[in-house]
């Protein structure tokens, strides 16, 4: 698959089909964060996959299975998420937290070392290992796509870092960032769109600046 098609390509997918992925599959997408940029040139990041049923029911226990109708539309009037589109996703996405982990081939949890507080950063260099971690992501995503399977993810919320630390049992100072589900999309995988956005009304050169035609 051309690169510039695996960008328009990628989505996040929340519906799976029942599909394993064979190990080399999974090392070669992973290896392909490694490819991305870091901070200190390190890369110490560590994944664990977890494909046992078993072990990622524990993991997710914490995790709500749904939502109602009324809470949902509540979360939306707290969220000031006034956009159709954006609302749109938020109906999609909030309900299959829990089954787009659950359902997927394989749960990964992606780690990386962090020595300050993220919570509260003395300055911006301070997360920039939290920086990175995501740049590795998002190449594990690109990478799911050029080999025909999808991602979907969540950011911990609450307790749920820690629960996942106690099941999974990696080191106190190595941070989650999310959970990623990666797996076949299912036949009927709802296709979230994507906010259209005018790339050129975005670019400001030189400075920020009223674009002229």
């Amino acid at each position: 698959m051309e690169f510039y098609e695996v960008i328009a390509k990628r989505r996040t997918v929340r519906d799976f089909e029942e599909a394993e992925i064979a190990s080399e599959v999974i090392e070669r997408i992973i290896e392909a964060g490694f490819k991305a940029p870091t901070n200190d040139h390190m890369r110490d990041w560590h994944f664990i996959v977890i494909d046992d049923a078993e072990m990622k029911a524990k993991v997710l226990d914490i995790i709500p299975r749904g939502i109602s109708a009324d809470d949902m539309e509540q979360l939306l009037r707290d969220w000031n998420l006034h956009d159709p589109v954006q609302q749109e996703s938020y109906r999609i996405a909030v309900p299959k937290q829990y089954r787009m982990l659950a359902d997927a081939s394989v749960m990964i949890a992606p780690l990386f070392k962090q020595n300050v507080d993220i919570l509260k950063p003395e300055n911006l260099s301070h997360l920039n290992g939290f920086a990175s971690i995501w740049c590795c992501i998002e190449n594990i995503f690109l990478a799911a796509t050029a080999e025909g399977y999808a991602c979907s993810f969540r950011i911990p919320l609450g307790d749920e870092e820690n629960h996942a630390k106690r099941v999974l049992g990696f080191p106190d100072d190595y941070l989650m960032p999310c959970f990623i589900g990666l797996g076949k999309p299912g036949k009927d995988a709802k296709r979230i769109i994507q906010k259209s956005v005018d790339v050129k009304s975005r670019i400001h050169r030189n400075g920020w600046l009223p674009n002229k035609e």
